[in-house]
């Protein structure tokens, strides 16, 4: 009989949590086994209703979430097929990928537990319904996958645009929302301390809640240490929620939703926000989704979409107040996170600055943002302008002007026609004033010409370069 390596164990603790769960066997009838139900949950699928679900995927999912490793929380089995490093070979605890039947949506994982020429021997749930050991035909064998240590990160690493989230400072908003002891006959989650729930508290500590502890429990909840309250929110709830994978402002909306709406819940309600399909799992296409939008925007259709939920519960009468204002807060303080982040990862650009010694041109390297300091100095080196700019005001010729031309005909066709006879010429006003009229149309004819001729000049002029020289700006 295959059993336990105490000395493998210890590198394989995942495997020590499949152990335990040994023999348990899905139950006939209408009843279900709470403990695959609670696999379910674990790996954030609160919503399966009955343990007849395939949970090959969530019991190993909740055994690496046990030992600390991250699942890819998933209920499908190949999807494990991208997740930690592929090996060469097999090895004790390792996670094996097989083939079912021709659908290749279809599968089935385990852990490595043995195997001979032609069979592989896999520790896994959903087992003949139970968790056992069986043996399966290496021909189905599509991968061996192996844990990512730790300290190498997640397996799905954050996509963020910024910088990465603090979960610290995450929870330190949430536990104000959240506030110190409370049992409110209207609440339903029943004695709560920190937002931690009785029921909650319970199952974090392997304990079925009863009639005979209740008391005992609730003693122990009140006086509940800060490490511990930290270390539930952490794996309850920031990392099932994936909050790690957002940037800062969209992960304190998520957990601060994952906290008080559930965790399911909030993975929905990010979906619906993005506009993926809303099938509660965080995979690539969700991550990809929130990237691509802008944080301020995720944040904004991401509060409307809790306030819409909280408004639909029956309860809203009495916790409504509460709830909506949490979220205005929640968007508040989300966004401001977003502004600093990008404050954070502006990128720098080279804002010239003169020395006093000299008026001579040097570069230093400053955050964009100093450019509109209204009390900066600015010493920019033209290279545009031309060495001799034109003036306004300058005076034109007078020829052109049509008014000095008018003066001119109105004082030949006033004054000649008195001194024509004078000089023994008859010259009559109209006569004048077409001789003038004629002057005027040849003035202006040879005028246009010397222009054209000019503009042709100059163009052929601009093929030559500008003359450059250092302009100080004071602003």
């Amino acid at each position: 009989m295959l059993t336990p390596n105490s000395k493998a164990g210890a590198q394989t603790p995942w495997l020590d949590e499949a152990w335990r769960l040994f023999g348990v066997h899905e139950r006939s009838g209408g009843s279900d086994h709470p403990d695959i139900m609670s696999l379910y949950q674990e790996v954030g699928h609160p919503g399966i209703a009955h343990d007849e679900t395939p949970w090959c995927a969530a019991f190993l999912g909740a055994c690496l979430e046990r030992s600390g490793q991250r699942s890819t929380r998933s209920l499908m089995a190949r999807s494990y097929s991208q997740w930690g490093e592929r090996l060469k070979q097999s090895r004790l605890g390792a996670i094996v990928v097989l083939s079912r039947g021709a659908d290749p949506a279809y599968g089935h994982v385990g852990f490595w537990v043995g195997e001979t020429a032609s069979k592989l021997f896999l520790l896994g749930g959903n087992q003949s319904d139970s968790v056992s050991v069986d043996s399966f035909d290496k021909r189905r064998l599509i991968d061996i996958r192996w844990p990512r240590a730790l300290e190498e990160g997640a397996e799905h690493p954050p996509m963020q645009h910024g910088a990465q989230p603090d979960f610290q400072r995450c929870l330190a908003h949430v536990l104000e929302m959240e506030g110190g002891y409370s049992n409110d006959p209207y609440d339903p989650g029943g004695p709560t301390n920190f937002g931690i729930t009785l029921k909650v508290y319970a199952k974090w500590h392997g304990v079925r809640l009863s009639a005979d502890n209740h008391g005992r429990l609730q003693a122990r909840l009140k006086n509940i240490p800060a490490s511990e309250v930290a270390a539930i929110y952490r794996k309850n709830y920031w990392q099932r929620a994936n909050c790690e994978d957002f940037s800062p402002g969209i992960a304190l909306m998520h957990f601060d939703c994952a906290v008080n709406q559930g965790v399911s819940r909030a993975i929905r309600f990010l979906q619906q926000t993005v506009g993926t399909d809303v099938d509660g799992e965080i995979g690539p296409l969700t991550r990809a989704a929130v990237v691509s939008m802008p944080d301020h925007r995720v944040l904004e259709v991401y509060a409307r979409v809790r306030r819409t939920h909280y408004r639909s519960l029956h309860h809203f009468w009495r916790f409504g107040r509460g709830w909506l204002r949490r979220v205005t807060q929640t968007l508040a303080r989300a966004k401001t996170m977003v502004d600093e982040a990008l404050h954070q990862t502006q990128p720098e650009t080279q804002v010239p600055t003169t020395t006093p010694a000299s008026n001579c041109t040097r570069w230093s390297t400053a955050p964009s943002s100093r450019v509109s300091n209204p009390k900066s100095k600015i010493t920019e080196k033209e290279t545009s302008m031309p060495t001799k700019p034109i003036m306004p005001g300058k005076a034109k010729w007078w020829g052109h002007s049509m008014t000095i031309w008018g003066v001119i005909v109105t004082t030949l066709s006033t004054v000649l026609p008195t001194l024509g006879p004078v000089i023994g010429v008859d010259v009559t006003p109209d006569l004048v004033e077409d001789a003038g009229k004629q002057l005027v149309t040849t003035v202006q004819a040879i005028s246009g010409l010397i222009g054209t001729l000019m503009t042709i000049y100059g163009r052929a002029r601009a093929t030559k370069p500008l003359g450059q020289r250092s302009v100080n700006l004071q602003i």
